[in-house]
């Protein structure tokens, strides 16, 4: 419904110009929480559809079934999909490859223009798709709005580096020649996204994907198929061409090592766990009969990541800071903060504090925005259970530790603080992918950056301090690939904030960067004698 959201803001001045960040709702503001309601009851009344696979533009049906269910409550269906499996890697792979074959000869200009009229519908619809993903991930309204927002920047910043790539020069010109370097599209891609970013993420991707010029073969993560399947219809409505994206969710065991493994797939665009990212850089690596490539792998593997708080920190703010990113979300960000690195002469007074500032977060009702919502589905809220009773044996509870029952038939874990838990230990060493964080006691700033550091994962970090010569050491010597000071360990801002990690996080993707479009291209070096 045109009541529902806020006018598209015109072209001219949107696309034209410097890029700038999509802006947040304040939800305070009684009229923008009558909308969110609003977009949430019209949602709501679409629950339980059917989707199909989307094929070179063909609507196809399966026998099998993903049942997208809401965490919150998991007796509601969200909507019931296709499930892809190796009868249709071929199928979807011809779709892709013939797509490919006009759509990497399209101008740049017409492909950007296609992602800038898909930022213009999702920014008309920014509540309505918020709303989805109250329902289908159980995030709240400001964890939704941050997804969307992020999705729509998305469209604004790669629409535009296309462009910028488009205007590459070489470094000189040799006397008697016309020297030009091009980046052209590398071929079909795989985009195998998560689902806690749902829409962000897998949007991210996939745009990068086509705007650069390739084709791509799409599987959504099968605890979040609708988000995607609403997105691609978005796309068909900005005018996509048929067989540029094709909808296949489906089980990644089946059909998405199928796609990993085959001949004609260029590169992998993949964020996810560190066990598949290793499983399809390795499938990946291995050259298939007729594969006249190396393959690129695109991959954003998770963090275990710390905020170190320094003994001369604003405790107030530290404790803000780490309570939002280690229970944002209920904790299932790669960047979530899910270890307290803090100063043995302020530690007593920080988990006081912390206490205090957890036990306010409200665990509940998303479509009514709650702070927190439930974990992602039963087998996730079973392992982040086992891994509390663990951290009651190493550590000492704070506060937590058990399911929020009260809350509803969901997945509701209640926020959980385990203080004295020792370097090198199971929980502070393995990622979590919940709403529990591991406080750990450090005898000075070295020794905090050696434990901050002592991890396969290189993601994100944090150190809160008023030392200019910490500061200055920090961003030296603690090995991430997105450090903040003075601030949340979460919330990477498109533009600002180049988002990937180092080590075991993945490839350092550097998405939302000027560097990002560079992996889903390759140059070509012309040089005419003239």
């Amino acid at each position: 419904m045109a009541t529902l959201e806020a006018p598209v803001r015109p072209r001219t001045s949107l696309h034209q110009g410097p890029f700038i960040t999509e802006p947040f709702f304040d939800f305070r503001n009684e009229e923008n929480a009558r909308r969110m309601r609003a977009a949430i009851a019209k949602v709501r009344s679409q629950l339980g559809r059917e989707y199909d696979l989307i094929i070179g533009g063909k609507r196809v049906k399966t026998t099998d079934k993903i049942k997208s269910l809401n965490p919150s409550k998991p007796s509601e269906t969200v909507g019931i999909h296709q499930k892809a499996n190796k009868e249709h890697v071929e199928p979807a792979m011809k779709a892709a490859l013939e797509a490919f074959t006009s759509w990497s000869r399209t101008a740049v200009e017409e492909r950007a223009s296609l992602i800038f009229r898909v930022g213009d519908l999702m920014r008309q619809r920014k509540m309505e798709f918020m709303a989805w993903l109250v329902f289908e991930v159980s995030k709240n309204w400001a964890e939704a709005d941050a997804d969307i927002s992020e999705t729509i920047d998305f469209c604004e910043f790669y629409a535009r580096e296309a462009l910028r790539f488009a205007k590459a020069q070489t470094p000189i010109q040799l006397p008697g020649e016309h020297d030009t370097l091009m980046y052209i599209p590398l071929g079909v891609g795989a985009v195998i996204p998560p689902w806690n970013f749902p829409c962000a993420i897998m949007a991210g991707m996939t745009l990068a994907s086509i705007v650069s010029g390739n084709t791509v073969i799409l599987k959504p993560s099968s605890d979040s198929p609708t988000i995607a399947a609403k997105f691609v219809e978005l796309l068909e409505e900005a005018g996509m061409p048929e067989g540029v994206v094709n909808f296949c969710p489906g089980a990644g065991a089946s059909f998405g090592d199928a796609v990993v493994a085959h001949p004609k797939t260029r590169y992998i665009a993949f964020t996810g766990s560190r066990e598949v990212g290793l499983h399809i850089n390795k499938v990946a690596a291995t050259q298939a009969p007729g594969q006249m490539w190396i393959k690129r792998t695109i991959l954003e593997m998770g963090g275990k990541d710390a905020i170190i708080v320094d003994a001369d920190a604003d405790i107030a703010s530290a404790v803000e800071g780490v309570a939002q990113a280690a229970f944002g979300f209920q904790g299932q960000k790669c960047s979530a903060c899910s270890r307290a690195i803090v100063d043995e002469r302020v530690y007593d007074k920080f988990l006081e504090q912390l206490k205090a500032r957890v036990e306010k977060i409200h665990v509940g009702d998303v479509t009514e925005n709650a702070a927190m919502g439930a974990v992602i589905n039963e087998g996730s809220m079973k392992t982040i259970l086992e891994y509390i009773e663990q951290g009651k044996k190493d550590g000492r509870l704070i506060t937590g530790g058990e399911r929020a029952t009260e809350a509803g038939e969901g997945y509701f874990i209640k926020p959980t603080v385990i203080a004295d838990i020792a370097a090198k230990s199971k929980l502070e060493q393995q990622e979590i992918f919940g709403p529990v964080l591991a406080v750990i006691k450090a005898h000075g700033f070295e020794h905090a950056l050696e434990i901050a550091n002592d991890t396969e994962f290189g993601l994100t970090g944090a150190v809160y301090t008023k030392s200019r010569d910490k500061i200055d050491r920090a961003i030296q010597e603690f090995h991430v690939g997105n450090l903040y000071i003075n601030r949340k360990c979460t919330g990477a801002m498109v533009g600002a904030h180049p988002f990937g990690g180092f080590n075991m996080s993945g490839t350092d993707s550097k998405s939302g960067g000027p560097d990002y479009l560079y992996l889903f291209t390759q140059a070509k070096s012309v040089g005419e004698k003239i």
